[in-house]
């Protein structure tokens, strides 16, 4: 169990704190943190990986404080950081061995985790390559790789989709929610798609402050009745937008078909009721979601 409690984050000269007086607890299994961009998640991320201290609040794996004594959750911990940095010069299976070395792996055991790892990110036929060369995505897998180095039982990954293409998502998700199975695994995104099928448990933060925590069905079923569709033409676009809560867009022969939050059906001539899905669940709890106007 890792306990984040009462968690807050001043910076100095900041006017908010990154993060509030944010509390999460987290037993085996993957949850999504999901929020838009500035919502405080890396800094939460930095601070249950143990890289940050918070200001005040408490953070503790299996019961003991790791803000003090932080070795204990280090040495369960496999991180993944939004920004990775990597040795240029050195090839993917070089830089795995180095840093297997010195998370305590050597010899035979690490020769053979570090290609296990390779076989399981997809590189296996480019460890050859020096990093420097590597692709924005390409790195994020080397990321993912060294995360898993140690076999550790906390796994802590701050945006690691970012750059992979759309059959690399599907492998990533797939192998976090394996790991899951006997993990703590928390997962920090912006994209909704990378939680949507994994995760047991979301938990939606903006302004440094954790909104909702809940399983993905039950963040669905408390937008039911305030999801609708409606379609506009393109110049009532910018009307919809300043009076609504507007989610995903389609073109259409006929105008723009757009999802909208409300509590009330929005009064558009084309407008019906439509199934919520966890998009819209989660614009719903970062937005104040207001009755359409008169």
């Amino acid at each position: 169990m890792l306990e984040l409690t009462d968690i807050t984050k001043t910076y100095r000269g900041a006017a908010t704190n990154a993060v509030d007086r944010l509390t999460l607890h987290l037993p085996p299994g993957l949850t999504g943190l999901l929020g838009p961009n500035g919502a405080g998640k890396s800094t939460l991320m930095r601070i249950a990986a143990t890289v940050t201290r918070p200001t005040t609040g408490q953070v503790r794996i299996d019961g003991h404080d790791a803000v003090r004594h932080p070795g204990r959750l280090r040495r369960q911990l496999g991180y993944l950081p939004q920004d990775f940095g990597v040795y240029p010069n050195l090839n993917a299976r070089e830089f795995l061995r180095y840093l297997a070395a010195a998370k305590g792996l050597t010899g035979r055991s690490a020769r053979a985790r570090v290609d296990e790892l390779l076989g399981l990110v997809n590189l296996t036929e480019a460890a050859h390559r020096p990093l420097g060369g590597y692709s924005g995505g390409m790195l994020r897998r080397v990321g993912i790789a060294q995360a898993l180095l140690a076999d550790p039982r906390v796994i802590i990954v701050d945006e690691p989709t970012a750059g992979l293409d759309p059959e690399e998502r599907i492998r990533l998700r797939n192998l976090l929610a394996g790991l899951a199975a006997t993990r703590v695994v928390l997962l920090s995104t912006h994209i909704v798609s990378d939680v949507e099928s994994v995760a047991a448990e979301i938990a939606v933060v903006a302004g440094g402050r954790l909104l909702a925590r809940a399983t993905p069905e039950e963040l669905i079923a408390r937008t039911s009745g305030r999801v609708w569709e409606v379609t506009v033409s393109q110049a009532e676009l910018g009307e919809l937008h300043a009076r609504h809560v507007v989610g995903s867009l389609t073109r259409t022969a006929t105008g723009v078909r757009a999802r909208v939050l409300s509590d009330v059906p929005p009064p558009y001539a084309h407008c019906a009721p439509a199934e919520p899905g966890l998009e819209d669940a989660y614009l719903a709890a970062v937005h104040t979601v207001p009755a359409a106007a008169a």
